[in-house]
């Protein structure tokens, strides 16, 4: 039984050493970040930085504030653009054999969706037609002639990038 308690007092007895010496560590190691902050945050030159810190958060806040204003401003930038003329196609022809030239025209004029208008200009001795047809999602309720339908490809091809 004395052999029991002495091996328990010995261990104990390291177990205490090795949390002194822990507990020592622990203290040295806090010491040094305590003096390190110290050194950061104390006199002129703490001062300095904490302004500069300062500073920088008024910036990067600020910032925050610009980006949210031009993100605001792209999508009201995008809802107007949806209703710009993003594509265009002309094609000139000759509307009548005996008029040289190719005076006449077809021209295609749409949107992102394929609203818009398509204008054609019909050339004669007699003097210039002019025609107007409405375009909805890439086609209108009137008949379109072949030059005014490649006038509406070309312009699509310029609105989806083909």
């Amino acid at each position: 039984m004395e052999t029991t308690q002495l091996i328990w007092i010995i261990a104990v007895t390291l177990l205490s050493l090795l949390n002194i010496i822990w507990q020592f560590d622990l203290q040295t190691r806090q010491r040094r970040l305590r003096e390190r902050y110290d050194r950061l945050f104390s006199g002129a030159e703490g001062a300095d930085l904490r302004m500069g810190l300062e500073t920088l958060l008024g910036q990067v806040e600020g910032s925050q504030a610009e980006v949210h204003r031009l993100q605001d401003l792209v999508q009201r930038l995008q809802a107007t653009l949806e209703h710009s003329i993003q594509g265009v196609g002309m094609v000139r022809f000759r509307a009548f054999p005996d008029i040289g030239g190719d005076q006449s025209f077809a021209l295609a004029l749409v949107d992102g969706k394929g609203n818009g208008a398509i204008i054609t200009a019909l050339h004669s001795r007699e003097g210039v037609r002019v025609y107007g047809k409405p375009l909805t999602a890439w086609s209108s309720l009137y008949s379109l002639s072949d030059e005014e339908q490649e006038a509406l490809r070309q312009a699509r091809r310029m609105v989806e990038g083909d």
